[in-house]
This record gives C-alpha cells, structure tokens and sequence, in this order.
C-alpha cells in the first residue's frame, strides 16, 4: 500500500510527525511510504529509513504541479497531519482514493474521511494527535515508536571532528538563546548570559553556543558579550542533519520550545526548555517524541516576580547537573 503523509510546516512541527511515518511503516512491511514535507525538511526526512520516499512542496510551484507529482506516487491513500487549502487540492486533484485528515478549516471539504480532534483543547501532544490519525486509516496499529526515534552511525565521528576543530577535551552542554520560528517564551540574552556564567562556574562541562543559519548578528552579539570566556560558538552551517549528529552527542540542550529542541530530543539528547505559559503554547500541548525521563520543562509566566522565581530554579538545576 503506497500511503502518502502530509507534514508541509516548520522543522519542530515536523519532527512530531516522524512517529507517525514510523507507525505506518512497521504496520506492515508491505506498506510503502512516501512523505511530503517543506523543503527545509528534506534532508532529515530523507535520513528515516522508514520514509521510502520524500516529496517536497515548495509552496511556489502550481497547485497542478504538485498534484502531477502526487498522482506519479500512484498513492492509495493519504494522512495529512496538517492541512492548508494547496495540499488538500493538490490531493483531491490527484485523485487519491482515500485522504484522511482533521477536521479542521475549510480544507476539510477535499477530504473524504475527516477526523475530529479540537487540538486547542489540548487533550494530548502535538504528536500524540498526529498518530491518532493513523488510527484512521488501521484501526489497529501499534502506536508504539522507539526512543531515541532517529540514530546515525557516524555520529561520534562526526562530534570527534567537532572537538577536534573546537579543541573540546569534555563533554558538552549546548545552549541555543535564539528564539527560532515559533516560540512562545523565551529568556532574554541578559538572562541567558547569567545563566551561562552560571554554569562557567562549575567547570566541568565545555559549554557550546548554538545558533542557525540565519543567526549571524546573534552569534556576533553573544561572541562579544562572552568574549574571553571558555565559550565555543557553533553557527550550524552544514545542515540540519549534520546539527543532529552533534546533538545526538550532547549531555545537554538549552533552549526555549522550538524547532533545535524537537530535534536535539528526536536523537536522544537530553533537553531543557521553555514553554510559553498557555495550554496552547505549554508542554502539554509540545512536548517533544524523545523518552520523557530525558526532558526538563519550565513554563515562564509573564509576571515578573514568577518569573524571577522560575528564572531562580533553572539556575539550581543547572548547578545541579
């Protein structure tokens, strides 16, 4: 059965989708399945030996362009796990005998079976949600997934390289002070910086800056406010996979709940993050695939003296690892 997975939004978004391509491939070995994702996705997708095939929507293309590339998969049926008007057209144009997705905004309408969910109200994760659906098209699939979801053979090669390159002799807390795509709460770099000098205290981990590419003026900014510092700075610019190789290395990534904090989980680092404090934006509603025990939430309130409080912990929990 060739099946068709729709996951076209941004990287954390993504990565929560992963287990449930990983579902449907070991519900039968006969099932061959074919992902649709956004292009900055592309290359980790294309690392999941339980993906068989990747197709990217660039979202520039023609609607009839996209719908031509779906009906060369000769697809029996679809799970869109988050549907916009362009793929579910692209779908329907297709012809695909079965398109399962939520029953949510006026793309429901191309659907043939939909699914009724009401994520707002937060009764499981971003990615418990997305396996749901594949209960739409077997019944009785396993939901069950491994954790670490995603290991690469090379990967301590690839981190040897980095030490390497970076003279680092221990092992490696990362923090990441960007914001990313969509976060909802985050530290400020007056904030981090303590928080860092916090933990330059102790000496027994080296600590690694982490930043994407379109970071540079913030990889400055924090290069000039540690200068001197036993701080390393690594602008991720050979991909994300490469980014995930290292991370799946770490002893420790900080950050606020963003696209880095799905993937450092999705390779088995340990995380500590920052949710908005919302049920919408909270860690009930994002946290990530990776084994719980591995993952350190903390919701900053906007109430400053909270704030302080929470602000407080992270410090002792930090000293603490």
């Amino acid at each position: 059965m060739n099946i068709l997975v729709v996951r076209t939004d941004k990287l954390g978004d993504f990565i929560t989708a992963l287990p449930s391509f990983y579902v449907l491939k070991h519900h039968s070995p006969k099932n061959r399945i074919i992902a649709l994702v956004a292009p900055l996705n592309r290359s980790l997708a294309q690392t999941c030996d339980f993906i068989d095939e990747v197709i990217v929507d660039d979202g520039k293309s023609s609607l009839f362009a996209l719908s031509r590339k779906l009906q060369a998969a000769k697809i029996d049926a679809s799970v869109t796990l988050f549907s916009n008007t362009r793929v579910a057209l692209a779908q329907f144009f297709a012809r695909i005998p079965k398109r399962i997705a939520p029953a949510t905004k006026i793309a429901q309408i191309f659907y043939n079976k939909r699914v009724v969910q009401r994520r707002s109200e937060v009764k499981m994760a971003e990615f418990e949600y997305n396996l749901a659906l594949t209960q739409a098209l077997f019944s009785g699939i396993s939901l069950d997934f491994p954790k670490p979801l995603l290991e690469f053979e090379d990967a301590k090669k690839v981190y040897d390289v980095f030490c390497a390159n970076y003279d680092i002799s221990r092992d490696v807390i990362a923090f990441h002070v960007g914001f990313g795509g969509s976060s909802d709460a985050n530290w400020n770099l007056d904030e981090y910086e303590e928080l860092i000098r916090v933990k330059l205290t102790d000496k027994k981990y080296q600590i690694v800056l982490t930043f994407g590419p379109d970071e540079k003026e913030l990889y400055e900014e924090m290069q000039n406010r540690l200068k001197g510092e036993d701080v390393d700075f690594y602008l991720s610019l050979d991909g994300i996979v490469t980014f995930a190789k290292l991370l799946s290395q770490f002893k420790l990534f900080v950050s606020t709940s963003t696209g880095t904090y799905h993937l450092a989980s999705l390779v088995g680092c340990p995380t500590m993050t920052f949710f908005g404090d919302s049920k919408f934006a909270s860690a009930a509603r994002w946290k990530s695939i990776g084994d719980a025990k591995l993952q350190k939430h903390y919701m900053l309130p906007i109430d400053e003296s909270k704030r302080k409080v929470i602000f407080e912990e992270v410090k002792q929990e930090l000293l603490a690892f």
